[in-house]
């Protein structure tokens, strides 16, 4: 495996350094000691729902892979599970959210077994179905902060660009995810060149026209699974439940229980997606620190007070996807990477 050049090194070590200084500045917003004693006094009934309520995000997260991978392969929650916790955890390790899904039909494979072709259109759906749902709540989110919040010009740029990206990003997985056949004369004109090359060629124009029943059989499984009705509708379920129920009602108890009354409480959820929304710019591994930094921007300018946006937001995010990303460490141990090429 070659090594990383210098400038992506260096890339990479700005962008750990941009989300460590932008989790610093938002952890200085407030009186570490004075949260802690708020938060140490929040009622048994108030943390019994919100496990409760995490918990359930969680296997309405799980339900997205399973709705996107049944058609094509068998598969049971748990398995989903596991796809999902480590493909979580890759994505926090990567600058974007869509970078680390790249690693996804790798992942699916390595679980379940299941032919090459079909796990790359299975992950395929689930990023672009993914994308498209979160690009549409955010901009509905969005269009309510800009009528009803002081969000700052820069602000609602920034949550513009990102919600923007989600909608493109979802269009183009899905139209290249349909056609991929177009890449055929690419494939063969390869092939032709490749076959002319001395004592290897034959064998390795073999290998570049393979290439061609991977594409028409992931194609074949890409298009059955993203025109089903059915996977949209499942895909929904869980997508409605993971990004938009669990992380809203987990907010609400929170501010509740921190004498915060958030009105109205119906557009929080929405808020929410559209704040998180910067986890697709490739700022920061995962969005750490920015994401933060940015909910809690948009939350203050909605009016609740930045000593309580603060560690609520912290809470949520460890809740819904650090601790999740953390518990994908395990998971990942446990697959073969020398069996994870389309090859074998």
């Amino acid at each position: 495996m070659p090594r990383p050049s210098p400038r992506a090194l260096a890339l990479t070590a700005l962008q750990y350094g941009v989300a460590l200084a932008a989790l610093a500045w938002v952890l200085l917003q407030v009186d570490p000691g004075a949260v802690l004693a708020r938060l140490g006094r929040l009622d048994p009934p108030v943390l019994a729902a919100l496990v409760a309520v995490t918990l359930a995000g969680l296997v309405a997260r799980f339900a997205t892979w399973q709705a996107v991978v049944a058609p094509v392969h068998p598969v049971s929650l748990r398995t989903a599970a596991s796809t999902d916790l480590v493909v979580n955890f890759v994505n926090q390790l990567l600058p974007s959210r869509l970078s680390g899904r790249v690693a996804a039909p790798f992942v699916l494979r390595g679980q379940t077994g299941m032919a090459y072709a079909d796990a790359a259109a299975a992950s395929g759906v689930h990023t672009g179905v993914y994308a498209v749902y979160y690009g549409l709540t955010a901009a509905v989110g969005l269009g309510f902060a800009v009528a009803l919040a002081d969000l700052s010009a820069g602000l609602a740029l920034l949550l513009a660009l990102s919600t923007g990206l989600y909608l493109v990003a979802g269009a183009v997985v899905l139209l290249a995810g349909t056609n991929l056949r177009l890449l055929d004369p690419l494939v063969a004109w390869l092939a032709g060149a490749v076959g002319r090359l001395p004592r290897v060629g034959d064998r390795a124009a073999e290998r570049v026209r393979g290439l061609l029943s991977f594409t028409e059989a992931s194609t074949e499984s890409f298009r059955r699974v993203a025109a089903d009705p059915g996977v949209w509708a499942r895909y929904a379920l869980g997508w409605t439940g993971a990004l938009v129920l669990a992380p809203g009602l987990r907010v609400l108890l929170l501010f509740g229980a921190l004498g915060v009354a958030f009105e109205p409480a119906a557009l929080l959820p929405l808020y929410l997606v559209t704040a998180y929304s910067v986890t697709l710019l490739p700022l920061t591994p995962g969005g750490v620190g920015v994401t933060e930094a940015t909910a809690t921007a948009v939350f203050v300018a909605l009016g609740v007070p930045g000593e309580v946006v603060v560690p609520v937001v912290v809470i949520d995010r460890t809740l819904g996807v650090y601790l999740p990303a953390i518990a994908g460490w395990y998971p990942s141990l446990g697959l073969d990477l020398s069996e994870l090429s389309p090859g074998q």
